[in-house]
């Protein structure tokens, strides 16, 4: 019988003494993580990956939504009543589980039923088995609120089929879970009717053999899954428009897509999206996955970090605290972006986020030794 070893209700640590559970608890929030939900799973990942008697470890969440991400609206309200340093702390451990998980030492099984952007991506989408449903929503639309995809989507994004990357990034644009297995952010497409029975066949496997988990999963995956011809054609596309060198000259090319295609749907909300993000995010966006290309994960993380705390410190403008009012707190959805125009966007300006903070007690990222990262593998299409 699966037990509960937690009293902290925003997280859930489940399953027998082979199998455990790392369950997201906070359905209304869209289990977005709190400064104690992620120190808290910090430590019950590191018992269960010392533990000989467990075997793998299941993470999910409960809801509608994996996990949206951290929360924002915690952040801002910690980091406009205090110091900037409590968010970049906050910030340091997600990073810290990401990288954790990223190089875990037992199976990790992610099953990704619902939404998930952000922190949510960055926390699964280096598991060894990424399970997706019909349900499941990807996104990262954080250049729409003056941030960038971070908490290693600089290194994940920049791995995708194509130039998919930039435009996932750029534009914030959704895709569902069959897509996601067609450019490699998933291992497996699973009904969400069928998920329940997953969980508990995966509980009554016992067995770190990850042939032996992958075999029992395509168990569960559908005989006949939806050809994803409209995937491929917009991929096309995207590559046509997103290998150009700057962001103005890809939303003039995706444009000019615009006049052939004629009021395609994903076509004009992505132009949309572009043209309402923060300018200063698209470049540090457009920056970062290009940069991710030849880097580490761990170099990407350390970019992420050092990128962060320029944000928090308003550095060069306070457009990440301007998007959460306009688009989170006032809801407004008029923010006053300090540089309106992509073109007032220099690449001097985008330097200085990559650049040391000027604090006596600042530091790079530090990651602990580690294992090397499990290996983020896409399709070749």
């Amino acid at each position: 019988m699966a037990f509960s070893d937690s009293s902290f209700d925003e997280l859930l640590f489940e399953g027998k003494s082979s199998v455990k559970k790392v369950i997201l608890n906070r359905p209304e929030k869209m289990n977005s993580m709190t400064f104690e939900m992620v120190s808290q799973m910090l430590k019950k990942f590191k018992v269960y990956e010392n533990d000989s008697t467990v075997k793998f470890v299941i993470l999910k969440g409960n809801g509608r939504g994996f996990c949206s991400g951290g929360d924002i609206r915690l952040l801002y309200k910690y980091t406009t009543a205090g110091h900037w340093s409590f968010a970049a702390r906050f910030y340091k451990n997600i990073l810290t589980l990401n990288y954790l998980l990223a190089t875990y030492q037992k199976p990790l099984v992610a099953i990704i039923n619902g939404i998930v952007m952000g922190g949510g991506a960055g926390m699964s989408m280096y598991a060894k088995f990424k399970i997706v449903s019909e349900n499941t929503v990807f996104a990262m639309p954080e250049a729409g609120i003056g941030h960038f995809p971070d908490t290693g989507a600089t290194h994940f994004l920049s791995r995708l089929p194509g130039y998919f990357g930039e435009y996932l990034g750029l534009t914030g644009s959704m895709i569902s879970g069959a897509e996601m297995v067609a450019c490699g952010l998933a291992t497996h497409f699973v009904l969400s009717k069928d998920l329940h029975l997953l969980e508990n066949a995966l509980e009554e496997l016992s067995s770190s053999d990850t042939t032996a988990i992958s075999h029992l999963i395509r168990k569960f995956v559908p005989e006949k899954l939806e050809k994803q011809d409209n995937f491929y054609n917009r991929l096309q596309i995207i590559n046509e428009c997103f290998s150009r060198e700057t962001v103005e000259d890809m939303l003039l090319a995706f444009e000019k897509q615009k006049e052939i295609y004629g009021e395609e749907k994903w076509i004009v909300e992505a132009i949309n999206s572009m043209k309402s993000a923060c300018p200063n995010s698209l470049k540090i966006c457009l920056r970062s996955i290009r940069d991710g290309r030849s880097k580490s994960y761990e170099e990407c993380l350390v970019d992420e970090y050092t990128i962060y705390c320029h944000i928090l410190r308003r550095t060069v403008n306070g457009d990440f605290f301007e998007g959460l009012r306009a688009k989170v707190i006032d809801k407004d959805n008029k923010p006053k972006w300090q540089h309106p125009k992509l073109e007032q966007v220099t690449d001097e300006i985008v330097d200085r986020y990559f650049s040391k903070v000027d604090e006596d007690d600042w530091e790079f990222l530090q990651l602990p030794p580690r294992p090397k990262v499990f290996d983020f593998v896409t399709p070749k299409l």
